[in-house]
């Protein structure tokens, strides 16, 4: 199986044939000769993925996961001789669709527990395998660093290894379990009525806390380990989260969402306000110690990484607010008062670290350019911000270990995503060496920073992929690129993130092939501000994303190495929301799309929209404002993409678009992954996706005979 993945693609034939499961395909269409590329999709998706970097309390290790081709291990870097020295920690082998992640360290640095199997996007076991025997059970793994070999320890997930070493907590069917660490039977800890989550244990281990969603709220519970009792922290009808500890275990930190807020896909610029409180971990009785302003950040957001509030030391809790428009780090006395900035400017704030002393906080943040992500450090006590990293590159996700080394994953417009050593303004790989030779560095290109007008007037960020100079013709075809989320944000080198990071690498062959590629950062997504990741009459309130297309593909058109009648679009999940948006209402400026997984009909996608207390019109605005209601106007011809176990985007919306294209004799052709979920698992998967869509665009916009978009 693997050879076949290095060999020379020459259309989706090639590709389905080398698939280890049946895809359906709406037309049988002949495979295109494939424009000349100086390298393979498998080439330029080979290097190893790096995710899930954590750093130990103590030791000094560090671990990560590396998927190398669909085969994901844990890896472990440890301080040597000269800097670090890194190995694999468990040995799986195979593109087989198991995922791996949330890793967790014992409080000694010397074992890694980690979730291996089903999908850490939820809904339960995935069988992407298409085994007889049905769906692998997800379970958890602890691998011991100084000797032994990984072993299971059961089925579960989001681990929390107890800082006393024992044992380790963790989720199974929305409940909490515990297992000894060193191996033994596992137990239910709690039954609760509520689906729990966000496991914490305090620093001494005498106490877990962790959040119990339920209808329509959500409360903090503290678990304590020696008198085996439950207490719930100041409950209220309010939803309750992200749990955080005092340095001496007795108090508890909080968020506190007013219920009631607006959901998703609906503008959010302000609202009920948002709280911070603090509570007596042994009594359960607290106290509101801030409370955001009306106005700009009054709805709470929280950053990119999953730590949302932190214990620092002086006795100060440093949180995200949005008081200025932007995504910055604040701190407040644990007993109330005044916040005080840290991180001012016009910029974002993304991950963060706190060092072992609880003093400093090194963040990622695009200060210097919007579509980078550089490293700062900054005192918990305030003063100006430190740079720690600059250039043209990307570095995220900084963890700091227990001796105080900063690590963290860095990449360049060419070079892919790795994890580095950060020291004295340089970054050293932590793991040299594992990136393929025949990896195509030096034929990729280096994405432009663009910037241009949408239909409405607003400035739309985006970077433009130019084809190398033997390839970049005076008049040739182009390709608008339209990310997911939409909270998210493409760069200006390889992403932080899994499935844009493969995006990326689609895009780069697609530059190599000879198209000019725009990747479009549309409204609704981060780094450039709330009101644009909040923007006013937004997806189901009215599609005003549809602007950021139009400019998009006008921006190309005007273009001189541009040919106006040969403009392809496409993206996945909100991008193929994007595609399907674009293609419904602009055929006459787009001459063909791929869709993945693509949300088409936002009433049937938002069904409460319907039902007894929603806004008067809000459903017929919310389909007028979908591309089902646009649908005759579709004239492009489509590839429609998707995977059928699905868990975010139902399958019934690539369903209901395909049949009302056909209805109107729309060329549309269809590629469909049996058991596959929202986030392709399987290195075959996404060349599956890729192959089909380079298929396609070849025989729509490259070659002498492709169909020229319609006069707009």
């Amino acid at each position: 199986m693997k050879s076949l993945l290095k060999t020379r693609r020459t259309g989706f034939a090639a590709v389905a044939a080398a698939a280890l499961f049946p895809l359906s395909l709406a037309l049988a269409v002949p495979a295109q000769a494939q424009p000349p590329h100086d390298f393979t999709l498998a080439q330029v998706m080979s290097a190893p993925f790096p995710s899930g970097l954590t750093a130990a309390s103590a030791s000094g290790r560090v671990a990560w996961v590396f998927d190398a081709r669909g085969t994901r291990n844990v890896w472990v870097g440890e301080p040597a001789a000269g800097g670090y020295r890194s190995r694999a920690l468990t040995s799986f082998t195979g593109d087989d669709g198991f995922d791996m992640g949330e890793l967790s360290w014992d409080a000694q640095g010397r074992t890694v527990v980690f979730t291996r199997g089903g999908s850490l996007e939820g809904g339960g076991p995935v069988n992407i395998m298409s085994l007889p025997s049905g769906a692998p059970t997800q379970t958890l793994w602890a691998a011991p660093v100084d000797g032994g070999q990984p072993r299971e320890i059961g089925p579960g997930h989001s681990a929390a290894v107890s800082p006393r070493g024992d044992v380790v907590a963790y989720l199974l069917g929305g409940q909490i379990w515990t297992a000894p660490l060193a191996g033994g039977a596992p137990s239910q800890l709690i039954h609760d009525r509520g689906e729990a989550e966000s496991l914490k244990w305090s620093p001494d281990g005498s106490r877990l806390a962790f959040v119990s969603n339920r209808s329509g709220h959500s409360l903090i519970g503290v678990y304590d380990v020696n008198a085996h009792t439950l207490a719930w922290m100041a409950p209220s009808f309010d939803t309750d989260q992200a749990p955080e500890w005092s340095p001496d275990s007795r108090r508890l930190a909080f968020v506190r969402v007013p219920t009631g807020a607006q959901g998703f896909f609906f503008e959010r610029r302000q609202g009920q306000p948002w709280s911070i409180w603090t509570v007596d971990a042994a009594t359960g009785q607290g106290r509101q110690v801030w409370v955001a302003n009306p106005g700009r950040g009054s709805v709470f957001h929280p950053l990119v990484g999953e730590r949302v509030l932190m214990w620092a030391s002086g006795d100060r809790i440093v949180f995200p607010w949005e008081r200025t428009g932007w995504a910055h780090l604040y701190s407040v006395s644990a007993t109330g008062g005044a916040p005080q900035e840290l991180t001012p400017g016009a910029f974002e704030v993304f991950n963060t670290a706190l060092s072992a002393d609880r003093s400093r906080i090194v963040y990622s943040a695009n200060a210097e350019e919007t579509d980078r992500r550089h490293l700062w450090e900054v005192s918990v006590s305030g003063g100006a911000a430190r740079a720690l990293t600059g250039g043209a590159s990307v570095e995220d996700f900084p963890a700091l270990a227990g001796d105080d080394k900063l690590v963290a994953f860095h990449s360049t417009g060419r070079d892919p995503l790795r994890p580095v050593v950060v020291a004295a303004g340089r970054q050293t790989d932590l793991a040299p060496g594992v990136i393929p030779a025949d990896f195509p560095t030096a034929r990729l290109v280096e994405p432009e920073a663009v910037v241009f007008t949408a239909a409405d007037g607003l400035q739309v960020h985006g970077q433009l992929f130019l084809p190398p100079p033997d390839r970049h013709r005076a008049h040739g075809p182009a390709i608008l690129f339209f990310h997911g989320g939409p909270i998210r944000q493409m760069l200006l080198g390889w992403h932080p993130m899994d499935a844009y990071s493969f995006m990326y690498a689609m895009n780069q062959y697609l530059a190599n092939e000879g198209y000019v590629v725009l990747s479009v950062n549309y409204r609704g997504g981060i780094g450039y501000g709330l009101d644009w990741r909040e923007p006013l009459n937004f997806a189901a309130g009215g599609s005003s994303e549809l602007n950021d297309i139009l400019g998009a593909a006008l921006y190309l058109r005007g273009r001189g190495d541009v040919d106006p009648t040969r403009i392809g679009i496409w993206g996945g999940s909100y991008g193929g929301l994007m595609t399907a948006l674009g293609l419904s209402r602009a055929s006459g400026l787009l001459a063909a799309g791929v869709d993945y997984a693509g949300v088409h009909d936002w009433r049937a996608m938002l069904p409460s929209l319907a039902q007894p207390g929603a806004p008067a019109g809000a459903a017929q605005l919310a389909f007028d404002s979908s591309a089902m209601a646009t649908i005759d106007k579709w004239t492009s011809p489509v590839l429609v993409a998707h995977a059928d176990d699905d868990r975010a985007v139902p399958f019934s919306q690539s369903l209901e678009l395909i049949s009302a294209l056909r209805k109107r004799n729309v060329e549309v052709e269809q590629l469909m992954i049996p058991n596959e979920i929202h986030d392709l698992l399987r290195e075959q998967s996404w060349l599956t996706l890729f192959g089909a869509s380079d298929d396609f665009f070849a025989r729509h916009l490259m070659s002498s005979g492709a169909r020229p978009a319609a006069k707009p």
